[in-house]
Parts: structure tokens; C-alpha cells; sequence
């Protein structure tokens, strides 16, 4: 389980980098998210095939169609989360899509029979406060409905994504990690063919940033992210997966040169020491 847990939280970092690779790309969010999902699944497919990897999801029908169901909110919730990105900014987003641990974490004992602990509940608390702390502040006078409406729709999807994905226990590493994105990449492709056509002008300064955040971020990261959620707890899952927000806030800052205020930072403490409370103190002594 400690493997799964370096890769779960490598893949957690990748992600919480995507917003500064995604911020030198001059496309749209919707044609962001194709790429992305595009460039990482032929990744991953091939990464498969090289490792004479073997594909046993059509001995698992039902569990393929929960990854089928993940991989579509995977698509949907991206999808709303960028869009939401372009209209109330960056902060105020994540800390909507946020809210879907908090979902997993509400469902888990009633879907997974995990046991919500005094101690989990509490570091949980402290992690949500910290997030509220760290982004809190972006609320002041904002009246965009649609977008906040796409943040907690993104925050629905990727609850349903998680919870799908713990479903399909039997289909692992690679090729859940590259079947899961395929699934997302096809139903962002009927949406932004629906919506726009395919035709897609990439100016050359936004190539090598659309590799990075296709290739490693998308790629790597997911693979790491979904060949190590099904050994975890969904509530582990939920916890640690606000490193992501964390790391986001922490790049911007070290690398964007973005102001981070005292109450930022003390946010920044609580998602630490929030979710290495929850997970490293086994014993509850309340």
C-alpha cells in the first residue's frame, strides 16, 4: 500500500500543476481538456501495448461499464471545471470542485462500508477549512450563476468518478488508467464536435506546453492516479486529494510569483496537517 500511496500522491501534484501548464496553452477549455485527453490516453494505450500489458475488462462486464461511467464524468466534470475556470477564475473553482470528496466522503460508509472514524471525520474538518481559508477569499462579489453552477457540477462528476472507479476493483493499473481516459476523451470529443467541429488551429507557442500537460500531466498523472486509488480507502482518497488544491496554490505562488496571505497560509497548514492527521493517527483516542 505504500506504493500506491507515492504514486497516488505523485499523480496529486501533477495535477495540482496542470493550471500552470495549462496557463502559457492560447486555446479554449474545451479544447484544452480534447488534448489533453487525446495526447494522455495514446499515451497510455501504447504505454500498455509496450508492456505486453493484457486486457481482461471484457471478462468483467459489469465492472468495464462502471470505469465506462468514470471515465465519462472524468470528461464531464474536466469539462465543467475549465469552463467554470474561464467565468469565476481559478480559485473560487477549485474551491467548488472540492466539494466532491465531500460527497465521497458522506457516501463512502453507505456505498463501501468504510467506517467513518472521530479521527478521519476530524482531519476531513481540518482539511476543509483549510481549503476554505486557501480560496475562500476569491467569493467577495461574484455574481456569474452558470459558473458556479459548472463548479458544483464539476464537484458532482468527480464524486461519481471515484465512486465508479472504486467499482471496477479488477480492472488495474494500466489499463484502467488508459481505458478510463480514452472513455473521457471520447465524451469530451462528441461534446466539443457537437459543439464546435474538430477543426483546431494550435498557435507554436502553445505545443510544447500542450505536450507537457498531455503527455506528464495527463498521462503520467493519471496513470499513477488510478492504478493506486482502488488499493486505497475512499476516504483515504478523499483526504489526500486535497494535496491537489494545495500544491496548485503553492505553485502559483513559487512559480507565478503569486501573493499568498497569512490566511492562505495557515489554510495551506490545516490541508496538511488535516490529512496526515487523518491517515497517520490509527488509533482514536477521543
Amino acid at each position: 500500500m505504500k506504493g500506491s500511496y507515492f504514486k497516488y500522491i505523485f499523480g496529486l501534484l501533477l495535477f495540482g500543476s496542470n493550471g500552470i501548464v495549462a496557463s502559457f496553452i492560447v486555446l479554449n477549455s474545451y479544447e484544452i481538456v480534447l488534448l489533453r485527453t487525446l495526447i494522455g490516453s495514446l499515451l497510455l494505450i501504447i504505454l500498455f501495448f509496450i508492456s505486453r500489458g493484457k486486457l481482461t475488462f471484457y471478462q468483467h462486464k459489469k465492472q468495464f461499464l462502471s470505469l465506462a461511467f468514470s471515465g465519462i464524468a472524468m470528461g464531464a466534470s474536466w469539462m465543467f471545471l475549465y469552463e467554470a475556470y474561464a467565468r469565476i477564475g481559478v480559485s473560487i473553482s477549485s474551491l467548488l470542485y472540492y466539494c466532491g470528496p465531500v460527497i465521497v466522503m458522506v457516501l463512502s460508509p453507505l456505498l463501501f462500508k468504510e467506517k467513518l472514524t472521530a479521527v478521519k471525520a476530524i482531519g476531513f474538518l481540518s482539511v476543509l477549512c483549510g481549503v476554505f481559508l486557501v480560496n475562500g477569499n476569491a467569493f467577495g462579489g461574484n455574481s456569474d450563476t452558470f459558473g458556479i453552477f459548472c463548479g458544483l457540477l464539476s464537484a458532482v462528476m468527480y464524486s461519481l468518478m471515484v465512486i465508479f472507479n472504486k467499482k471496477a476493483a479488477n480492472i488495474t493499473g494500466l489499463e484502467n488508467a488508459a481505458l478510463q481516459l480514452l472513455i473521457s476523451f471520447l465524451t469530451v470529443a462528441v461534446f466539443v464536435g457537437l459543439k464546435q467541429g474538430f477543426m483546431i488551429h494550435i498557435p507554436p507557442s502553445s505545443i510544447l506546453p500542450v505536450l507537457i500537460l498531455g503527455l506528464l500531466n495527463t498521462g503520467i498523472g493519471c496513470y499513477f492516479y488510478f492504478s493506486s486509488i482502488g488499493n486505497l480507502p475512499v476516504q483515504t482518497v478523499a483526504i489526500c486529494g486535497y494535496l491537489e488544491p494545495l500544491s496548485a496554490v503553492l505553485f502559483s505562488v513559487l512559480l507565478l510569483k503569486e501573493i499568498m496571505s497569512p490566511i492562505q497560509v495557515i489554510g495551506a497548514v490545516m490541508i496538511l496537517g488535516g490529512a496526515v492527521f487523518g491517515e497517520c493517527i490509527k488509533k482514536e483516542k477521543l
